[in-house]
């Protein structure tokens, strides 16, 4: 942390040196929701105060081994009443009937109007992927295959819809999107991101939190949406949750930070903290990434709340507070909101001490007060702390259900394809077989629900499993099931390759079970070799082979994929998955997903796209840059020609706009959706460079013999990194451009009135 000290008091002094030369701005006027802040935060004792950065878990404040779940009024007295909590979150039990969030929320808020200054409370959940804990909602696909879409317009839509079905729950407060960098395969939390690439991460995370978060949050239709987890959370050193990483600062500028800053623009009111350390230094315990590079430099003047348990765990995990209390000196001092302390009141005991010794001086916890009653202001939720259950007739509608529909057609990404085998005839007889192919938790994955997502299969039994919408699809005549495996054991084979044998093709469904967080965590990327054999020994039977990957994380298949004839990439599509994989096995829909991760060949060969050019091998280096299907990869039932490549200019000046157009055409004979992705390098730099970037991305939609012109505008920012002193610079040189097959050149210059160097960020 040194060097990051280092460089955070260098930009201190620039700063400084700044503001001295610049004559002094007035202060901005105050806004009217500030001035209620202001107003109530003068009449709250410091106990009401650090009640406020409270927050508990609903099993608190709710009855012992009951049947059912129900709130226990005196539990819930002593939460409100003596701590004054301000918040609330969902975690275990089960999913819920809208009646019931009715009931709960109802119950919660009537105490909080009882307290001296009628605070509402609160209520956060994860609605990762849809309201995941409220039966007969809309369940998306999730985030890694929300990706897959490349599709800005699904990923506003997904935003918009949980945002309605959440505040029809009555809940407020949605602990999603995740933004972190997917970079570590074995990572349990994978499917939660939206992939490797930071540039796809932000574009399609700023439009789930414009989804969420609407024109203005304290309408009945949005939430606040909470960006997590901050900062390098999805880059473990060991691939397990909760680890250690160790991530430069340069490096953390360029490919981790760029998601949240972007969300901050975008406007999200709330961030969730990442549970690890980096370089040694736990998140929650970082003055430099919650003060100094959050607010200073991001601006966010949001709700920064911790993950479960995490100021505790400064003390039990890390070791870097010698006490419990010494935990909360430190993470609160460091710039942390709200603690998710979840089933105790220690924090709020602890803090009350703490500023009364002067340990926490009382002007942070007015700020961490005001950030967070300015948020409940904005949610209205002092005007309507419990929702009406008649304003929302759309809650689980088909409409909605028809946008998951689309989502996980598009989600849906064909890797291989050999001798076009897809799409099948419907009238084959078909071998349906695998572990995944006949439960809905491969299809929903976690937080479905419940937290592990392991009652999926009694919760969204009016779904179909991959197995049920083949049989409707084709009919039940024409398909014969055998599990042939279990996740990781074989089961029945001889029976499944007898039945293979009077198969025309076999459908073999592979990949994981429902897990999330430290559940899920591995020692092996290599799928269980039960699920291998089971596709050996089918291969031996000659009949093609349609290999479906129904899994969180990209599980090393290579052996299996060697044996199929081709190979349909599903993720964790949700609760329209079976039918969406059914409808492109089938060609009722034409497949358009692209990987927004690497697939890797190899269990240690961990290499993400946006690679070195020292990881890209030399002729005397067979062990290079060589994934199982690369970042981006995805095939189509109909092909696309590009051609056309055009820049406006050859030379790109500093403070100019370069414009890139390409012709891309249907030249097949269905209609398709292509993604239109647009990669740029620079060859030579003073870091480094990557191989490629991404850095622009449409998608399109072709009728057979179409042709659309697709256009970028990309300008000196866009080509920017981040260089050995943690500066975001633009270096002059020459580009190369890559679209589809089209590649072309071209050169930037910067000159002194128009400097390169574009900011800290």
């Amino acid at each position: 942390m040194k060097k990051l000290l280092v460089s955070a008091i260098g930009l201190s002094l620039l700063i400084g040196t700044c503001l001295m030369a610049q004559p002094k701005k007035p202060a901005a006027a105050k806004s009217s929701i500030d001035q209620k802040v202001d107003a109530l935060i003068a009449k709250m004792t410091l106990e009401e105060k650090v009640g406020q950065m409270t927050e508990v878990t609903s099993d608190v404040v709710s009855k012992t081994n009951s049947p059912i779940h129900q709130i226990d009024p005196e539990k819930l007295k002593e939460a409100i009443m003596k701590y004054h909590v301000g918040s609330i979150l969902n975690v275990t039990g089960t999913a819920y009937t809208r009646q019931h969030w009715f009931d709960v929320i109802t119950e919660i808020q009537g105490a909080a109007a009882k307290d001296r200054l009628k605070i509402p409370v609160i209520y956060g959940i994860d609605a990762i992927h849809g309201v995941t804990y409220t039966t007969g909602s809309t369940l998306f696909p999730h985030e890694i295959a929300l990706a897959a879409t490349f599709n800005r317009n699904i990923a506003h839509t997904l935003g918009e819809i949980t945002a309605y079905e959440t505040r029809a729950s009555y809940i407020p407060w949605n602990y999603s999107p995740v933004l972190d960098l997917g970079k570590s395969a074995l990572w349990p939390r994978i499917y939660e991101t939206m992939g490797e690439d930071p540039y796809l991460i932000k574009t399609l995370g700023a439009e789930v939190i414009k989804g969420y978060q609407g024109n203005d949050i304290s309408d009945k239709y949005h939430v606040a949406a909470c960006m997590k987890h901050y900062l390098g959370y999805g880059f473990p050193m060991n691939g397990k949750d909760r680890t250690p990483s160790w991530i430069p600062d340069r490096y953390m500028r360029e490919y981790f930070l760029p998601p949240f800053a972007e969300a901050v623009k975008a406007g999200a009111r709330t961030l969730m903290i990442n549970s690890g350390e980096i370089n040694g230094v736990p998140i929650h315990a970082s003055k430099y990434m919650l003060t100094d590079v959050l607010r200073g430099e991001l601006h966010f003047d949001g709700i920064a709340v911790t993950d479960w348990r995490d100021i505790q765990y400064l003390n039990t995990r890390h070791h870097v507070a010698a006490t419990q209390k010494d935990a909360v000196m430190i993470a609160v001092n460091a710039g942390v909101d709200m603690s998710m302390v979840p089933y105790d009141y220690t924090f709020f005991t602890y803090l009350v001490e703490l500023v009364k010794e002067k340990k926490v001086t009382m002007a942070r916890v007015n700020e961490a007060v005001h950030r967070i009653l300015k948020v409940k202001y904005e949610l209205g939720l002092f005007e309507r702390p419990v929702g009406n259950p008649d304003d929302y007739p759309k809650f689980g509608s088909e409409e909605f259900r028809m946008a998951s529909v689309q989502a996980a057609n598009e989600a849906i990404t064909l890797l291989k394809n050999n001798n076009k085998i897809l799409p099948l005839k419907k009238g084959l007889k078909v071998l349906v077989t695998g572990p995944t192919a006949n439960t809905m938790r491969s299809l929903d994955g976690g937080w479905s629900y419940t937290w592990q997502g392991d009652q999926s299969d009694k919760f969204a039994a009016d779904k179909n499993t991959i197995l049920e919408a083949i049989q409707q699809k084709i009919g039940k005549d024409n398909v014969n099931y055998q599990p042939g495996a279990a996740f990781d054991s074989l089961l029945n084979v001889s029976e499944t390759v007898k039945a293979a044998k009077n198969s025309d093709v076999i459908i073999l469904c592979l990949g994981e079970l429902s897990y999330t967080e430290n559940v899920g965590n591995i020692d092996d990327l290599n799928l269980p070799l039960a699920q291998i054999q089971l596709a050996t020994e089918l291969a031996k039977t000659g009949k093609p082979v349609i290999l479906v990957l129904a899994e969180g994380r990209p599980r090393i298949v290579t052996n299996a994929d060697k044996l199929s004839n081709a190979t349909v990439m599903a993720y964790l599509p949700g609760n329209e998955g079976g039918d969406a994989i059914a409808s492109v096995l089938f060609g009722d829909v034409n497949p358009s997903g692209r990987l927004p991760i690497t697939y890797p060949r190899y269990a240690n060969a961990l290499v993400n796209y946006n690679r070195k050019n020292l990881e890209n091998g030399n002729s005397d280096d067979s062990h290079g840059y060589n994934p199982l299907y690369e970042f981006g990869h995805g095939l189509s039932y109909t092909t696309f020609a590009y051609d056309n490549l055009h820049i406006s200019k050859p030379t790109l000046n500093a403070n100019e706009t370069l414009t890139i157009t390409v012709d891309v055409k249907n030249t097949g004979q269905v209609e398709g959706k292509e993604s239109v992705l647009l990669f740029i390098s620079q060859l030579y730099a003073s870091i480094a460079p990557d191989t490629k970037r991404l850095r622009a991305f449409d998608k399109i939609g072709l009728k057979p013999g179409e042709t659309k012109t697709v256009t970028f505008k990309i300008t000196a920012k866009d080509l920017a990194f981040v260089n050995d002193v943690s500066k975001t610079v633009t270096e002059a040189g020459e580009f190369k451009i890559q679209l589809g097959s089209q590649t072309q050149s071209f050169n930037y210059v910067s000159n002194l009135d128009a400097p390169s160097r574009t900011g800290r960020l």
